[in-house]
């Protein structure tokens, strides 16, 4: 679900309540390690948990001081962030 390739960290399969756990867990060390790019353009399925993840991940980055990019967001976790009121909260994207 989860590999990283220098500072960027990739997300693939499903990001649901289902993995939402496992998520988590599979980004500690890699964000520890300084992981400063997430990019969500492998990602298979969502609901709304993915936004959860995305804003534990952001507080975990703080945390280190790091800024934390995100890369090629699913249209549909942000229609739900928007839907939510909390797309002003997540990074702006970036094209890296």
């Amino acid at each position: 679900m989860i590999r990283v390739e220098g500072e960027r960290l990739y997300v693939s399969g499903p990001a649901t309540l289902a993995t939402a756990a496992q998520l988590l867990e599979e980004a500690r060390a890699p964000l520890e390690a300084g992981v400063r790019a997430f990019d969500m353009g492998e990602v298979t399925e969502l609901d709304s948990s993915l936004l959860a993840v995305l804003f534990a991940w952001m507080r975990a980055a703080k945390q280190h001081e790091r800024p934390l990019a995100l890369m090629r967001l699913p249209p549909d976790l942000k229609s739900l962030a928007q839907l939510y009121g909390v797309a002003g909260l997540l990074p702006q994207e970036t094209a890296r």
